[in-house]
């Protein structure tokens, strides 16, 4: 049934020659809005439709993997901006287009399968690595499933991997291909080289005051201000206003005895087991517990080694017999009890024994908790009064005075780097403040910039330096120093060359190197991607594979040296590259193929976008 598919699969070498199969999906265009499609239908690939339920739950692990890079989760305009709604659709796209092609071909998934593959996704297995159905219906009530959408998924993704097998099982290179690569990946050269310094040109001379003009207005964006801004800020939220707080010892010692239960931390225990898999194993080990011999001399007389699972509270310990066979031995002891697969040796190797906090260990926690719960109650109160006496013109610093807040003076710019010196400001806000920060206007009532967790800033306008030129008087010394180093650096580049010249008409690169009180340098052979010990970077490599097997040439370093080079030695690859690279390669070629053949099938189905549900969609779950 999948013949006609292999052969299509074995006419694409050709079309990835060479090893490099960068496929632009990125680019890749959405059609036009589709105005007959149902309003739940965000788009339709063929016949196949992705639904907004499907569409939401990619698009919410997507969301969540940005979110956790950025530290912040993206707003709707930011995820349209960084085009996450269009590559969640592309993805989409991509397994609807292959169940579009499944359904074509008819291709079906056993009952059998299915449970295979429920059985050996490690997410829903329990403390023994093993599938329990307690964990696959909490794992599937937190993601938002149900049972006939999960076994539905995993049909599409089994028929999807039936029609990819088929399609890139023979996908290989071709022989000569791989040669290339290796030939490209494995030749080496060798250089003699030496490196030129500023003490090999003349000192420039000292810059005339119109040179200094000069370069200056050549270079005036370089130098240039940002506009910064001058603020009296004051934050007031739970954190901040806790801090103003004092908590009593009476209140801590109180507090401290009414919790003590709850900062008691429960019995843990490292668990160990290993499976009795044979008669003969499993009689020794019971020997052995009879005889109250020790677990260790016991599995060194085996010649093996139990698996930890970890240092666990028993509530964590989801197999019952486990945790009531765990729980119940001495330290160093071990238990032997029935399991999936046969019997298995309990060990407890060490016991973390339940223990509870002193009141001088828990008295800070203690009273920044009370001082916390205090300001929880009060801050909206003083939140109240802060607005009244601003909308009554009073400045921050009295504000601040009366209810105890410090009062921070800023020079912000307009990236907000400069609010880190607000301890209780989340990083995530810096942004948000100085917006607001750089749209006031100093002649009005400025508002207070309200944040997460009932968190508000408010803040005057104390000055504002707007951008500008800075002039030479300012930048004198700055601008004389980058002069007088792009000439240093203009007269090295022009000895580079003349020194190339030189070698070219037949001098000896020692006696050049001597009559500059310098000392070549042989290198160790490198490919193209430089030296394995650091000595002859990228740049300088790239540089020396330029040319035939006897290159000259300058080249400054990516450390900034100035490198004059001639090849000396080269070598081809004398073996061809080794079956793992060779399947690395084929992987990459599998890859490339992968996303031409689905967007082959894409192309031809059409994807169609229903732009309009799409919209109301995001803005309705994610807002603006």
């Amino acid at each position: 049934m999948l013949d006609g598919l292999r052969d299509f699969a074995k006419s694409w070498p050709g079309k990835i020659m060479g090893g490099f199969l960068l496929v632009g999906l990125a680019g890749f265009g959405i059609n036009n809005v589709i105005l007959d499609l149902g309003s739940n239908t965000v788009a339709r690939v063929g016949s196949e439709e992705i639904n907004a339920r499907e569409f939401l739950r990619a698009y919410q692990s997507q969301v969540s993997r940005v979110a956790t890079q950025l530290g912040s989760v993206p707003t709707t305009s930011q995820a349209e901006a960084m085009g996450l709604p269009s590559a969640v659709l592309l993805g989409l796209s991509e397994s609807a287009a292959l169940d579009l092609l499944a359904n074509q071909f008819g291709l079906g998934v056993s009952d059998a399968k299915l449970a295979q593959m429920l059985r050996q996704d490690p997410s829903f297995h329990g403390t023994l690595g093993t599938f329990e159905p307690g964990i696959f219906n909490q794992v599937l009530q937190g993601a938002g499933w149900t049972e006939t959408e999960y076994f539905e998924a995993r049909g599409s993704e089994a028929r999807r991997e039936q029609i990819l097998r088929a399609v890139l099982a023979d996908t290989a290179l071709p022989a000569v291909a791989t040669d290339l690569i290796n030939d490209y990946a494995a030749s080496t050269r060798t250089i003699d080289y030496i490196t030129l310094s500023d003490a090999n040109v003349e000192p420039p001379a000292a810059p005339t005051e119109a040179e200094l003009a000069a370069y200056l207005a050549e270079h005036q964006g370089e130098y240039r201000t940002v506009e910064t801004r001058t603020v009296t800020l004051l934050d007031l939220s739970v954190a901040s206003l806790a801090a103003t707080l004092t908590v009593d010892d009476a209140q801590i010692a109180a507090e401290y005895e009414r919790i003590r239960a709850t900062l008691t931390t429960p019995e843990r225990r490292t668990i160990e087991q290993l499976p009795l898999n044979t008669p003969e194993l499993e009689a020794q080990f019971e020997a052995g517990l009879a005889a109250g011999t020790d677990f260790g001399t016991l599995i060194a007389e085996v010649g093996l080694t139990p698996s930890s699972l970890g240092t666990l509270t028993r509530g964590e310990v989801t197999d019952a017999r486990l945790a009531e066979a765990a729980f119940g031995l001495d330290e160093g002891g071990f238990a032997i009890i029935a399991g999936v697969g046969g019997k298995r040796a309990v060990h407890v190797a060490e016991i973390q024994p339940e223990r509870a906090p002193t009141l001088e260990e828990a008295r800070d926690d203690i009273a920044e908790n009370l001082a916390t719960a205090t300001a929880r109650n009060r801050v909206n109160e003083v939140l109240d009064q802060i607005e009244e006496l601003r909308a009554a013109f009073r400045p921050i610093e009295e504000i601040g005075e009366r209810f105890d807040l410090p009062v921070r003076k800023l020079d912000v710019t307009s990236g907000g780097a400069e609010l880190a010196a607000v301890p209780d400001l989340d990083p995530s806000d810096y942004q948000r403040v100085a917006q607001a920060i750089f749209a006031a206007h100093q002649d009005r009532l400025i508002p207070a910039v309200m944040l997460s967790g009932s968190a508000h800033i408010w803040f005057d306008l104390d000055e504002i330096a707007p951008a500008r030129d800075q002039t030479l008087d300012e930048v004198r010394d700055a601008v004389e120093t980058a002069l007088l180093e792009e000439r240093t650096h203009n007269a090295l580049l022009a000895l580079g060359e003349d020194i190339v010249g030189r070698l070219e008409e037949g001098e000896a690169l020692a006696d050049i190197a001597m009559s500059l009180n310098v000392f070549p340098q042989i290198s160790t052979a490198f490919s193209r991607f430089g030296s394995d010990d650091g000595t002859i970077d990228p740049v300088v490599a790239s540089a020396a594979f330029s040319g035939g097997p006897d290159h000259r040439g300058s080249v400054v370093s990516q450390g900034g040296d100035f490198i004059v080079f001639e090849v000396v030695d080269g070598t081809e690859p004398s073996e061809p590259l080794d079956a793992g690279t060779v399947a690395s390669i084929d992987d990459e070629a599998r890859v490339g193929l992968y996303s031409e053949f689905i967007a082959a099938i894409r192309d031809d189905a059409g994807l169609r976008v229903n732009q309009q549900a799409l919209t109301q969609l995001l803005e309705q779950n994610y807002g603006q």
